[in-house]
């Protein structure tokens, strides 16, 4: 990945997230850590290479498909992007809404996964009453309320303390124990050691071996 005439950002990307695999992506600030993320969700193309989402050359995808792919994938953003106008919860239901979940079931489910991050309080409060640690909890939950196949974190929980870490960690883990895919963007060095889960990590735009995690996309494979 490079944009315009710069030097490359992304270098020899090679690698494979299997369905319903966890994985951490790690690296110095810098790295760019957030450049493939953006890749993964298709906010960008890359500049050479292959990528492939659910089997579909994404470049190959017409517009159309390029949506409903992206329907497949949850992102938890470093901003949040949450609607400021809306409520914690209409931020919420927003990915049921537009999947023609009915109102019974979204007003089920809506409330009980606020409740597990911690803001069943805040039902009806708008993203600029509460604090930056509130909006990111709100992000995650509209992130995996649909149950995406393919979840993505970049820095889930660089506002929160240890105890809320943990507890947003173990929900991306109930993620991936339901099928989702997920690759969580973290320099948490001290949350990533707490977890069985390969790690990504990247050094220079590159990636590299770390552990008992992998990096290559034989050795990916198949590790849950």
């Amino acid at each position: 990945m490079r944009f315009g005439r710069s030097a490359d950002i992304l270098t020899d990307i090679d690698f494979a997230v299997e369905p319903g695999s966890f994985h951490f992506l790690t690296g110095p600030s810098g790295a760019g850590k957030s450049t493939l993320m953006k890749l993964m969700y298709l906010a960008l193309l890359p500049s050479r290479g292959a990528l492939t989402l659910f089997g579909h050359d994404v470049r190959k995808l017409s517009r159309r498909d390029l949506a409903a792919t992206r329907r497949e994938i949850g992102v938890v953003f470093q901003d949040f992007r949450l609607i400021r106008h809306l409520t914690a919860f209409e931020n919420v239901a927003l990915p049921l809404r537009l999947s023609g979940i009915d109102d019974r079931t979204v007003n089920r489910h809506v409330p009980e996964l606020l409740d597990w991050v911690g803001l069943a309080d805040h039902l009806d409060a708008v993203p600029q009453a509460l604090s930056g640690g509130q909006q990111q909890r709100i992000a995650i939950a509209r992130a995996v309320i649909s149950r995406p196949k393919l979840l993505l974190a970049d820095e889930p929980t660089g506002n929160v303390d240890d105890r809320l870490a943990m507890r947003l960690l173990y929900l991306f883990e109930e993620m991936h124990r339901m099928g989702s895919a997920v690759v969580v963007a973290t320099h948490n060095e001290a949350l990533v050691s707490r977890f069985p889960y390969p790690r990504l990590m990247l050094e220079r735009g590159r990636l590299a071996r770390v552990g008992g995690g992998m990096a290559g996309r034989d050795e990916s494979r198949g590790r849950q």
